[in-house]
């Protein structure tokens, strides 16, 4: 009899502790969860399951054995609840999608697509390559990026030092002697810096306010957005690389989205979903409206002006030929290789424009503050 108390109780414990554990490493946050999950652990959790389910390994013991293994954080919580979903009959998809803001409309969508053709572990494979040439695109534009805004920022401190602290010295001394018979150059450095310091709350407070005020017109108004992302894609270089990386992204996630299967309207609302650029956005508009009439995605493509004249042909040929995954395919591998050559060129031209800005800044203060000093030299010379 005690024997068989001892079973039936059993189980209820188990059960407790399963849900104590889920409840720890799924159902609560922990002090530093943040709810974030980073790309690479996305990509890296992807690439695994799609190993491990190819190996012919059932999913919830795919989640299980990668649940194990996650360190304590967002992507082990989330994981936890994905799995449990799961095993109570929920299928994969729809669990992910519970969780957009970590596997997005892409990943569950596709995810979706490889449930309806029997085909996970291919499509898990193609979403890990995606998310890899993805991030490496991004990667490259942000390393771009990164050296020249640190040259400028740190130029610009430097000058402002320059400006708040050792150019009001000179000005004492060039009272003392030379009076107020200052060149206009010195003149115009010397009233400059006195603006600079008097009105330093300006740039103390102003410069944040007008990235809030930025920030927020971004979020709100259509026509600021439309307006700067206009603007982004026609500066000289770093538009032409943004405009390829764009591209780039499109063909790319389009691709592979028709290649697992995705109808082409979802696809498109989901690729639309991806892009940031406003402009490039509404081009896409462009293209679902002329799907659901029936024609082709060729037509808006050219009379959008986003994309050149050779996508718009290699599109054409893939709907004719009905390789349109392909073909996108194609074309991102190609502009990917172009984002790199935009790279190296934008890089040396951001590096020569700033050499010659800090050159024309750095000459003309000490062409000011010398000048004074040469004609006082001179003067001198003439008296004996």
């Amino acid at each position: 009899m005690a024997k068989k108390i001892q079973r039936n109780v059993a189980p209820p414990r188990a059960t407790a502790a399963r849900q104590e554990d889920a409840g720890g490493a799924g159902g609560r946050r922990g002090l530093f969860d943040t709810g974030r999950v980073s790309k690479a652990v996305l990509s890296q959790f992807t690439t695994q399951l799609a190993t491990l389910l190819e190996a012919g390994i059932p999913l919830v013991r795919c989640l299980r054995i990668l649940e194990g293994q996650m360190k304590p954080g967002a992507m082990k919580r989330i994981l936890t609840q994905v799995r449990d979903e799961v095993e109570g009959g929920t299928p994969f998809s729809e669990a992910l999608a519970k969780h957009e803001q970590v596997f997005d409309r892409l990943y569950s969508n596709m995810i979706r697509a490889g449930e309806a053709g029997g085909i996970q572990d291919r499509i898990l494979d193609r979403l890990s390559k995606f998310m890899e040439k993805a991030e490496a695109i991004k990667s490259r534009i942000k390393g771009a990026l990164a050296y020249p805004a640190a040259v400028v920022c740190v130029a610009a401190g430097v000058v402002m030092m320059v400006m708040t602290f050792v150019v009001p010295e000179f000005k004492a001394i060039f009272q003392q002697l030379l009076g107020k018979k200052l060149p206009g150059e010195t003149q115009f450095l010397l009233d400059l810096s006195e603006t600079i310091r008097g009105l330093w709350w300006v740039w103390l407070l102003g410069i944040p306010s007008l990235v809030v005020i930025h920030v927020q017109l971004v979020r709100r108004v259509v026509g600021y957005r439309r307006w700067k992302d206009r603007l982004l894609l026609g500066i000289p270089y770093f538009g032409d690389l943004l405009r390829k990386s764009t591209v780039s992204l499109f063909a790319r996630t389009f691709g592979t989205l028709i290649e697992s299967g995705v109808p082409h309207l979802e696809a498109l609302a989901i690729v639309k979903a991806s892009v940031r650029n406003l402009v490039v956005s509404e081009a896409i508009d462009g293209i679902l409206a002329s799907i659901r009439e029936g024609e082709g995605i060729a037509r808006p493509m050219e009379e959008s002006g986003i994309f050149d004249d050779l996508i718009v042909n290699m599109v054409e040929v893939g709907e004719q030929t009905g390789e349109l995954d392909r073909m996108l395919l194609r074309i991102a591998d190609r502009y990917e290789i172009e984002v790199d050559r935009s790279v190296e060129m934008t890089m040396k031209a951001v590096e020569v424009g700033l050499i010659l800005v800090l050159a024309v800044v750095v000459g003309f203060i000490v062409y000011a503050l010398l000048k004074p000093m040469l004609s006082l030299m001179q003067d001198f010379g003439r008296s004996r």
